[in-house]
């Protein structure tokens, strides 16, 4: 095991910044995930700590080493990567133990090591077959076994599950956890699916073009975003972010109707956040936001409705309870939970 830290680290091609100066200190057996939309750069950042890229500027350490000018084989990582990149003609013992025999390493050591982790990922009896036939739930885990024999500082994983079916994509990242949790090494893991980050991440570094819109734990980011982007981003689905007009303490919502909301500023536009898990079904002369639904999708235990609010086109999305009547062209009256409202500044993005 072995801490990373990220001291003020840039990436630019042909003098554009893509990689905007992220600092974080990574502790021993962290699991930290680094999450965002495609081209965010996150996993440019995970090859700059793999030594895959170089850097324009600051400092990558792991452990007591500063190893910016290492090459990748001296950092003492072991990287995971989307595609497998198994060996078709080498069976899954000889696919798990090639970095060993080119090291090498005892042959004794070396069957130890196959069959400790053989056991763990539960691939003792596909140890003899060749990737070609095993499925692609069973080739991810020999990817991990090969990286896993190496017992590195730390373990780099690039989007590991992205080529998988939902069913597996659940099961694997069960046993990465559970993988974790066993052996205790500090994991760097890039995805752009937010469940995955959620449900793995001990932190979350969330991307946004090159910069890191927030570093914290799942429920911090859930919680208290940091900006509108990561507002938007996690959470599923999405929260509502729309712009009132404040008016000593009053939100005017964008059909006219006033809403008393704490936290508001005097006066000016402010971008008002409201997840939909978050909103309640009012009656009666409850302040309230009036929203005219346009469909229902009933899923079992919940359903969403997708609505405007009323006198405008701003659109809002409900969750609403499983045994709804609710339907198109209904009007309901929804206000936020107590302490679950969210303020963002227009001009910059940045919660209030």
């Amino acid at each position: 095991m072995a801490h990373i830290q990220l001291n003020d680290l840039r990436k630019s091609y042909a003098g554009q910044e893509v990689i905007h100066g992220i600092t974080m200190d990574i502790s021993n057996g962290e699991f930290v995930v680094i999450v965002g939309p495609s081209g965010c750069g996150k996993s440019t950042l995970l090859r700059m700590v793999a030594g895959l890229e170089g850097i324009s500027a600051g400092t990558i350490s792991i452990g007591d080493r500063v190893v910016n000018d290492l090459e990748p084989r001296e950092r003492d990582i072991a990287m995971v990567f989307q595609n497998y990149a198994l060996y078709p003609h080498m069976s899954v013992r000889e696919n798990m133990a090639y970095g060993l025999k080119i090291a090498k390493m005892p042959v004794a050591e070396i069957d130890a090591r196959v069959a400790k982790a053989a056991t763990m990922l539960e691939l003792e009896p596909y140890l003899d077959r060749k990737p070609r036939a095993l499925s692609g739930g069973q080739r991810q885990r020999v990817a991990m076994g090969r990286a896993l024999v190496r017992e590195p500082a730390a373990f780099l994983l690039d989007e590991p599950l992205s080529n998988l079916d939902a069913k597996l994509r659940v099961q694997m990242r069960l046993q990465i956890k559970e993988l974790h949790q066993r052996t205790g090494q500090t994991t760097l893991y890039v995805t752009h699916d937010q469940v995955e980050a959620m449900t793995l991440a001990d932190r979350l570094i969330v991307m946004n073009k090159g910069v890191a819109d927030q570093i914290a734990t799942p429920h911090e980011v859930y919680m208290t975003p940091a900006s509108e982007f990561v507002a938007g981003f996690i959470g599923s689905p999405a929260m509502n972010i729309f712009t009132v007009r404040a008016e000593a303490g009053v939100a005017v919502l964008p059909g006219g109707q006033r809403l008393p909301l704490p936290g508001l500023p005097a006066s000016g536009e402010v971008r008002l956040g409201l997840r939909p898990e978050d909103m309640e079904l009012v009656e009666g002369d409850t302040p309230s936001i009036p929203v005219v639904l346009k469909s229902v999708e009933w899923l079992g235990a919940d359903a969403f409705g997708y609505g405007v609010i009323e006198g405008s086109d701003v659109l809002m999305t409900l969750r609403l309870p499983g045994n709804t009547l609710a339907k198109r062209g209904d009007r309901l009256h929804v206000a936020a939970a107590q302490g679950r409202i969210h303020l963002f500044s227009p001009e910059t993005g940045k919660r209030l």
